[in-house]
């Protein structure tokens, strides 16, 4: 029916238009870490377990960043996205990262960084750093 048709596309445009917001707000938070002097590792880092959206580095300190891109809070604030679920696939992923390239040892901290873009001029950036760590994730 034409209903179901207009239906579907809706849902297909809509996660369409949330893709493109969720790879800006990647994009912005890269700019973000490199501005601040980090060094971008990888993005984007899949596995099985789960994906880290940046891997970063500060000198020795290595940084797993989850990003999270809002254009409103109807469905609450991005940080809030990150939960217990979402920390453990992301902890998955970064020891596999570690395991990959033996850096084991390294020192670890877990971000997150909160685009908002509700203002139609420029988005808004939030970054907590050390949001969580892998006791938190794993236990």
């Amino acid at each position: 029916t034409p209903a179901l048709l207009f239906n579907a596309f809706s849902g297909k445009k809509r996660r369409l238009m949330v893709n493109r917001k969720g790879i800006q707000g990647e994009a912005l938070a890269k700019a973000y870490l490199m501005n601040l002097g980090l060094e971008i590792l990888d993005t984007n880092y899949r596995t099985r377990q789960g994906e880290v959206d940046i891997i970063a580095r500060d000198g020795k300190l290595l940084i797993f960043v989850e990003v999270k891109s809002r254009t409103s809070d109807a469905f609450g604030l991005g940080r809030e996205a990150v939960d217990r679920r979402k920390c453990r696939r992301i902890a998955l992923a970064s020891q596999d990262y570690l395991q990959k390239t033996h850096l084991e040892e390294s020192p670890c901290r877990f971000d997150v960084i909160e685009i908002r873009f509700e203002n139609k001029t420029l988005p808004s950036v939030l970054h907590i750093p050390g949001a969580f760590d892998l006791n938190d994730c794993m236990a």
